[in-house]
């Protein structure tokens, strides 16, 4: 399985209401240098609806101006309908919606 391949079945153990970090996400998938290689992995996600790109968030729990569905915007509104808890307007409260498998 490709690196890209990897970090989509990684997101995909993501439940609904948590997020993890792109560095989580790295490790898991045994490259823990590779945060970068995930957000462009998930940037270029051929399977939306399948794979939950927007669980995932920067480690201090800010959303990406960038997200690749619609903005910052989208995500937050996709992550607050999951029951996500947002600590402030783009940043999500890890200690209550971080993922810790």
């Amino acid at each position: 399985m490709n690196f890209f391949e990897s970090v989509y079945e990684a997101v995909k153990l993501i439940p609904k209401g948590k997020v993890a970090s792109y560095g989580q996400i790295a490790h898991i998938v045994g490259s823990p240098r590779a945060s970068r290689q995930v957000g462009w992995a998930l940037h270029c996600n051929p399977y939306q609806g399948i794979v939950p790109c927007h669980r995932v968030v920067f480690r201090d729990g800010s959303l990406t101006s960038g997200f690749a569905f619609g903005g910052r915007e989208v995500q937050k509104s996709l992550l607050e309908a999951e029951g996500v808890i947002f600590k402030d307007e783009y940043t999500v409260d890890m200690q209550k919606s971080g993922w810790r498998q």
